[in-house]
């Protein structure tokens, strides 16, 4: 794959709408620890990263819309090193818990989050390496 430092560098780019990018991108970076990459626009769109992931912030224009309130349309999952320290990092940044740091068979410890747009976050840290076989997954390629 060719390399082009106008688009993030990860396979697969998620882009989430929301109706202040300025806010939005403070916000993310605040709370959540993502780094502003690229700025499009004053208001328009912005390109931030987390480790080797990223993620797209886009304006309000036509049908493109943040969720509404009570719907729940899509979660993006985070890989993080501390899910403890990353919730309490988001918690004072005034996001809302969904779901306190847990630990699960499949050798993750998660939390969930809305933020102040209504976009849900799960964010993941690995305890332990487990086959999905170990806790009722299936392995279907390697």
């Amino acid at each position: 794959m060719k390399s082009n430092r106008s688009v993030p560098t990860a396979t697969v780019i998620p882009v989430l709408i929301y109706p202040d990018v300025r806010e939005a991108v403070a916000w993310l970076t605040g709370a959540f620890g993502f780094v502003e990459r690229v700025r499009i626009g004053e208001n328009h769109r912005s390109q931030l990263q987390f480790g080797d992931g990223a993620l797209i912030i886009g304006d309000v224009r036509g049908a493109k819309q943040p969720p509404r309130r009570g719907e729940i349309t899509h979660s993006i999952t985070v890989r993080v090193d501390d899910a403890r320290a990353h919730c309490k990092r988001a918690r004072a940044f005034g996001a809302a818990i969904l779901m306190e740091p847990t630990d699960f068979e499949f050798g993750e410890r998660q939390y969930s989050v809305e933020d102040f747009a209504g976009h849900h976050w799960t964010f993941s840290e690995t305890l332990d390496d487990v086959a999905p076989e170990e806790w009722g997954g299936e392995t279907v390629s390697p």
